[in-house]
């Protein structure tokens, strides 16, 4: 019987499960996002005017698909840039502290990081060139390069979650994380609360 490295040994964090979650679900709305992203790129592909009115989302300036297109692309881009910052910046220095062998990992994450944010740009240029262009080489270039960026970016994901979870699950808790209230069923805030 082999005995547990002293990281195996420490025991998982109410914080670090929490911030796991978080990751998760915030890996989940960019996966979500992507979805929506490529459904109006396919949209835009298969001929969606530039005019065309979208009844839905009325409120959205011209009312055009191609402009929420467009604007759904770039805030998509903005955040998953804006994400990736974080964790460069917080999150896999606080990784490394907890468990210094995840080092090689966190480098891979941070190189695909890199390369995620081109493709990222990529996607932005592309999207906002059908200001000037909208014609169909310009829509297949954004329909293209979101291609591009989702099999480089769900890739990403998939291992950045197997390969934190352990480490992150046992990150540090601190002194104010345990005095804030637990939510449950029983408080969470309803419709009414927020009126």
């Amino acid at each position: 019987m082999t005995s547990l490295s002293a990281f195996e040994a420490t025991p998982e964090t109410d914080r670090g499960r929490t911030l796991y979650r978080m990751l998760l679900a915030v890996h989940a709305g960019i996966r979500g996002e992507l979805v929506s992203v490529e459904r109006l790129a396919s949209a835009v592909v298969d001929g969606l005017s530039a005019d065309g009115l979208n009844l839905e989302l009325e409120s959205l300036r011209n009312n055009s698909q191609l402009w929420q297109f467009q604007v759904s692309c770039l805030r998509y881009c903005r955040f998953v840039h804006s994400h990736h910052h974080a964790e460069d910046t917080d999150f896999f220095g606080e990784l490394e502290e907890t468990n210094p062998a995840i080092a090689r990992v966190v480098e891979r994450l941070r190189a695909e990081h890199r390369e995620v944010s081109d493709y990222l740009d990529t996607v932005e240029a592309a999207a906002r060139a059908l200001t000037d262009n909208d014609s169909l080489d310009a829509r297949r270039a954004v329909a293209d390069a979101l291609e591009a960026l989702k099999g480089h970016l769900l890739a990403h994901l998939d291992y950045e979650e197997r390969s934190v979870a352990a480490t992150a699950r046992r990150l540090r808790d601190v002194p104010f994380f345990n005095q804030l209230p637990k939510v449950t069923d029983s408080n969470r805030p309803t419709k009414e609360d927020h009126q």
